[in-house]
């Protein structure tokens, strides 16, 4: 699964992302509304993590979700 069907679920793809990272908020997940750098840079702002980190959250987020859509 690529990122684009990431964005293209976007709404349906939410409630996996608010399990994976419970400090997100839905309005932080309207905000970044599909943009894979603004979702980086919530992980990184509430979770203290630098941005690499981050972006091997969300590969690792990406390849759980091949399973489920």
């Amino acid at each position: 699964m690529n990122w684009d069907v990431i964005k293209g679920n976007w709404k349906q793809m939410t409630g996996s992302m608010k399990e994976k990272w419970g400090e997100l908020t839905d309005d932080d997940l309207q905000e970044a509304e599909g943009n894979r750098e603004q979702l980086a840079g919530k992980i990184q702002e509430l979770y203290g993590v630098a941005k690499d980190e981050a972006e091997k959250q969300i590969d690792a987020f990406v390849a759980e979700s091949k399973a489920k859509f």
